[in-house]
């Protein structure tokens, strides 16, 4: 297939594929009787898996690292294991503290459908009205 076809099919960019060629993470293409670039299925797999790779924050010299032990061939197979399982690890780490995050999101969020719940002549909110001892107002539910 042709660059243009490969790059439909990963969606990625040719230019990015020529990118991904020039610094050895993509197999040079085999060339048609014109000289244009020919690639096989295989580098829609490769492309494929590349692109998770990047999506979960592989840095692209530890993709060059995978790519140069992948080509050594299955020898490396325990290498590129541990190359991928300390990636990993950093992505279940990572993970966690987006999770972590999005709780404290989803907890601010909470606290500002309940301020809006409030009826502002209801007696009881008079704690809207304390100050600090600075004397600037605070929000009566202690947070930003």
């Amino acid at each position: 297939m042709k660059i243009g076809d490969l790059a439909k099919r990963t969606g990625i960019t040719a230019h990015t594929i020529r990118y991904y060629e020039r610094i050895g993470l993509l197999p040079h293409a085999h060339r048609d009787g014109s000289g244009r670039r020919d690639y096989g299925e295989d580098s829609v797999v490769w492309i494929g898996f590349l692109s998770r790779l990047k999506t979960t924050g592989m840095p692209i010299r530890d993709m060059l690292r995978y790519a140069k032990l992948r080509a050594q061939g299955d020898s490396t197979g325990p290498a590129r294991a541990a190359l991928l399982s300390e990636h990993r690890d950093r992505v279940r780490a990572h993970l966690a503290e987006i999770h972590s995050a999005l709780t404290v999101l989803d907890t601010k969020i909470a606290g500002y459908g309940e301020t809006e719940r409030m009826d502002p002549n209801d007696a009881d909110n008079t704690k809207d009205n304390i100050t600090n001892p600075t004397g600037a107002r605070q929000n009566r539910l202690g947070r930003d």
